[in-house]
């Protein structure tokens, strides 16, 4: 089985042929419709899933304080369901970029002494 990143990869590509057509509502009903098949077949999910963090993201960058899913947060700051979609992949590609920031500067500031550490978040 593809794990979520490959299949994020595919759907990209070829919206219209895992989602029936290209929306983001419909890409938020597959990936959890994804999540209840691995959990009722009994498979573990993902130790890494690509999402994680994601609504938390969506969240601040939208500067958006509500409970609503980050699919509807995009879709209200865009044209339609396609151009909602369309968006939702560059914000990907772009949560995707912060993580591997933020994971080299953890690893860089972890490796320093504190003194080191101080002066760089200053």
């Amino acid at each position: 089985m593809d794990n979520l990143s490959d299949i994020l990869k595919k759907i990209k590509n070829k919206p219209s042929v895992y989602l029936g057509k290209p929306s983001i509502s419909c890409l938020q009903a597959f990936l959890s419709g994804y999540n209840v098949a691995k959990y009722q077949l009994g498979l573990p999910l993902q130790e890494e899933n690509p999402l994680d963090g994601f609504q938390d993201w969506i969240q601040k960058k939208f500067n958006i304080d509500s409970s609503q899913s980050w699919a509807n947060i995009i879709l209200f700051f865009s044209q339609d369901e396609r151009d909602a979609l369309d968006i939702f992949f560059q914000l990907f590609e772009e949560f995707c970029q912060s993580k591997v920031q933020n994971a080299r500067y953890t690893t860089a500031t972890n490796s320093l002494t504190g003194s080191e550490a101080i002066n760089i978040a200053n």
